[in-house]
């Protein structure tokens, strides 16, 4: 391959990688913090699409696509509350739950969703940072989606939260140790509940970066199981919100090979490269999950601990 047409390819990468990795880094983002109190949300990718959804609907009926945005961290929010409710109750299997959750999520958006696959929602404007250079594919690799921007920014806020301030710590101590948390006088239940929320939330706006900028559109196959990969990828990256993004971008890069051989004119195989990210999830959960080192930097209280 020639020297132009390996840069071509290296520098789509990059471009697809930020583009792919947000929503995986949203709802990696989101899974951390809930996992960090204790619960495992397996119903993310429900909320994915469902979020995706709505922040189409809330775009096109408002012509606002913030609004869409809000719009979707609202309906993560309310999958996330009823999650964080019902796994509360004596005998709910968080892992069971999530998972009914995420079918619930799906077939709603799915029935709800038939009216927007046609119509043309106003969607999120980009970040020009390569503006300043005279190669397109440099300027591309450049336009940077804010979402993706705020994500980066969130990680590292995570980061220092959790090992700073009150809050972050005392999240960790209930999804460390049920007994200490609760003779420290922590609401563990309500903290639990706020905390899926939250992570709820953060997975719908992953949703609407899906639906308002990359690809842009609402449809029914529009998430492809990227909330279940986003779940492991939250094990891969230990439970840390920095690790989360590299995790994500990693990921990103994967999507991001079939279209960027493509932009050169490499088309063969095509379908077998936009297989990259599913078979780079079972390889990552082969090498990392032994027995050894499966639960390393788990929180304690996880179902998958007990």
């Amino acid at each position: 391959m020639h020297v132009d047409a390996i840069t071509a390819v290296l520098l789509a990468m990059l471009g697809g990688a930020i583009r792919v990795s947000t929503p995986f880094l949203f709802v990696s983002l989101g899974e951390t913090i809930t996992e960090k109190a204790g619960r495992i949300n397996l119903g993310l990718e429900g909320t994915l699409v469902m979020g995706a959804m709505s922040a189409y609907a809330a775009s096109l009926h408002s012509s606002q696509p913030w609004l869409g945005v809000l719009a979707a961290a609202g309906a993560g929010a309310v999958f996330g509350l009823l999650h964080g409710l019902l796994a509360s109750l004596r005998r709910v299997n968080d892992i069971a739950l999530g998972i009914a959750l995420m079918l619930l999520g799906t077939g709603l958006a799915f029935y709800w969703g038939k009216a927007y696959i046609q119509p043309q929602a106003p969607t999120l404007t980009a970040f020009h940072f390569g503006a300043w250079s005279d190669s397109p594919a440099l300027r591309s690799a450049l336009d940077i989606n804010p979402l993706f921007v705020a994500g980066l920014v969130l990680a590292f806020a995570l980061h220092w939260a959790f090992a700073n301030t009150r809050l972050g710590l005392t999240l960790r101590l209930v999804g460390d140790s049920e007994a200490a948390a609760r003779a420290a006088g922590a609401a563990v239940i309500p903290i639990r509940i706020a905390a899926t929320v939250f992570g709820g939330a953060l997975a719908g706006v992953g949703g609407a970066f899906l639906s308002l900028f990359y690809p842009g559109s609402w449809n029914e196959g529009l998430s492809n199981g990227q909330g279940i990969m986003a779940v492991a990828l939250v094990i891969f990256a230990r439970w840390q919100p920095r690790r989360c993004v590299l995790a994500a971008l990693m990921f990103g890069a994967a999507g991001a090979i079939g279209p960027a051989l493509q932009s050169v004119g490499i088309s063969s195989g095509y379908y077998l490269f936009n297989a990259a990210p599913y078979a780079l999830t079972l390889l990552l959960m082969t090498l990392t999950c032994s027995r050894d080192t499966s639960l390393k930097g788990a929180p304690g209280e996880l179902s998958l601990n007990r």
